[in-house]
């Protein structure tokens, strides 16, 4: 029953944040129905195309969640579930939300253009490229994260290679995500082409979902570690060069309604337990303010990440889906309700992992992989034990959907700030670029070369890489809802709303990260014993000095920004 009333309580704080506090934000900013998007006035057929509400909001969430939800929160329940429960929901309403619905909002008034141009308009030209530069760093240990888990979830173990029967579970969960790819390319050419209606190539596609979900339970497709990186390295450089409505628009709008499905699945599971006794709520409430994975604060609020409050979300919210907005009044649902839904997903996750703990939580630290935990605790609410079975079988393949679906949208973002880095003033494209800038400004160049170094750190399977990840990703955050904040100043709106949680999203990540430094700092020294190989800790070293440095000139251009507006 703990369980039931933990999902309950998040579903009504939620549902009141969205209708009160989502409403009041809106009515703040302006929000305006009668004006134009971008998707409409620079309509281009590649990356400027309006979507529907429905098929927008399924990229969006699709594209916001990937694994970040599940993993964040399981990770951090070893403090207990009332501190992940309360900075999920919390963190959900006034930091992540806002953050997501302010980026959405400022780059739809901003032709669609990236966090990096809405820096650049209220606070130059130079704190702009810093930014883009940061961004970049992160996009490419996103890229690393995600190759590692995908190919990871992928891979083949018994020696087979190509089609195969009898399928392990990793080869099922291929197979299909591969008919996924072929599914979305049907849809986008059934509503792109042949100008069928939403509703009936959504129903095409769904029957084509659960084909190929037979299918692959019987017909798996097996490769090693190095191919399918390969592929996926190849797949993402496509994905990220074609028109928007070929694969990302479709590919997202079908890969959530496996979310969709999924949560529903874990509702129907949580209501199971509380009535039949399935499961049991093994989770204590509180264990301590510091656990092996840190003290409280910072540890918490880094870890849980996507959960609550992500700067990955700022990228996508106005790098792809402020290009495919037909409507400001959409910007509050697809925005502020996604972050919402993400939210509930995060307790969701918590409330699995509670189910199994004993299992996945030993001595203080968790032990094991999330989704892993994840699928077992929604099927022990249906009283399954054995991991072998339907339930746990689609729970571990959705998870690996959506970390393909952040991988392909990633890699799209990356072309486009990479692109932006090179271009000055008054140029539109790379076409307008001049000498070896054209060069680095083209498409195809930054799209390999950030392919390339993703692909190759993904490949290494190092942890050096998440330790980074989670610290860099919510610095993001609080660099851009500082930026967001400083436009709404610049544009005479109110922005009140954004100074608590920008200084201690800032707060949290710096410390974190100059942790880090430290940490690493002890290990060459001979202070402390190194764990792996010694190039990883230079690796991690020298990426978290580089973002606490970029980060500290950006939040001193952001306070420079601030006075001007507070003397204006």
């Amino acid at each position: 029953m703990t369980a039931l009333l933990i999902i309950i309580a998040a579903i009504v704080l939620l549902f009141i944040g969205y209708v009160f506090y989502g409403s009041w934000l809106a009515k703040q900013w302006g929000i305006d129905p009668k004006r134009q998007t971008p998707a409409q006035v620079k309509a281009d057929g590649m990356d400027y195309v309006v979507a529907k509400p429905v098929v927008l909001m399924g990229h969006h969430f699709s594209s916001i969640a990937g694994a970040g939800p599940i993993n964040g929160p399981i990770l951090a329940a070893v403090f207990g579930w009332v501190p992940v429960f309360l900075w999920c929901v919390l963190g959900g309403i006034f930091f992540g939300g806002l953050q997501d619905f302010g980026s959405l909002f400022a780059s739809a008034r901003n032709d669609g253009k990236s966090v990096g141009e809405i820096i650049k308009s209220s606070m130059g030209k130079t704190s702009k490229r810093l930014f883009i530069i940061f961004a970049l760093l992160v996009l490419i240990l996103v890229i690393a994260s995600f190759v590692n888990v995908v190919a990871s979830t992928f891979l083949s173990t018994d020696g087979r290679f190509g089609v195969v029967f009898n399928p392990t579970g990793q080869q099922s969960t291929a197979m299909i995500s591969l008919l996924f790819i072929v599914l979305a390319i049907l849809y986008g050419y059934l509503t792109n082409r042949l100008n069928w209606g939403t509703l009936p190539s959504t129903v095409v596609c769904l029957i084509g979902i659960v084909l190929a979900v037979i299918l692959g339970l019987n017909i798996g497709f097996a490769m090693g570690r190095t191919s399918w990186i390969i592929f996926i390295g190849a797949y993402i450089t496509i994905a990220s060069l074609v028109p928007v409505w070929v694969l990302l628009q479709p590919r997202d709008y079908l890969s959530s309604f496996l979310l969709y499905g999924m949560m529903g699945l874990a509702l129907i599971g949580i209501l199971m337990s509380a009535f039949t006794g399935n499961a049991t709520f093994e989770l204590p409430a509180f264990t301590g303010w510091s656990t092996k994975i840190g003290p409280m604060f910072p540890a918490l609020f880094i870890t849980v990440a996507c959960g609550a409050c992500s700067g990955f979300h700022s990228l996508i919210a106005t790098g792809t889906t402020s290009k495919q907005l037909d409507n400001e009044k959409n910007a509050k649902a697809i925005g502020y309700g996604s972050m919402l839904v993400e939210s509930a997903l995060g307790v969701i996750s918590l409330i699995a992992v509670g189910m199994v703990a004993g299992k996945f939580i030993v001595d203080g630290a968790f032990k094991g992989a999330p989704p892993v935990a994840f699928a077992s605790g929604i099927s022990k609410m249906f009283g399954l034990v054995d991991d072998k079975n339907a339930i746990y079988a689609l729970l571990t393949l959705a998870v690996s959907v959506f970390a393909l679906t952040s991988l392909d949208t990633g890699t799209r973002l990356s072309r486009f700030m990479f692109t932006e880095l090179f271009l000055k003033e008054g140029e539109e494209t790379y076409k307008d670029a001049k000498g070896i800038r054209k060069v680095l400004a083209f498409p195809l160049f930054g799209t390999l070369l950030m392919v390339a170094i993703g692909c190759i750190l993904g490949g290494l399977s190092l942890s050096q890489i998440w330790g980074l990840f989670g610290a860099a990703n919510q610095l993001l955050a609080g660099i851009a809802l500082m930026a967001v904040a400083a436009w709404l100043g610049n544009a005479g709106k109110n922005n009140k709303m954004f100074f608590i949680p920008t200084v201690f999203m800032l707060a949290a990540t710096l410390t974190q990260l100059i942790r880090t430094v430290i940490a690493k700092i002890n290990i060459f020294t001979g202070a402390a014993k190194a764990a792996g190989p010694m190039w990883g800790h230079w690796f991690q070293f020298f990426f978290a000095a580089a973002m606490t440095i970029l980060a500290i000139i950006l939040v001193i251009e952001g306070i420079k920004t601030f006075k001007k507006q507070k003397t204006a």
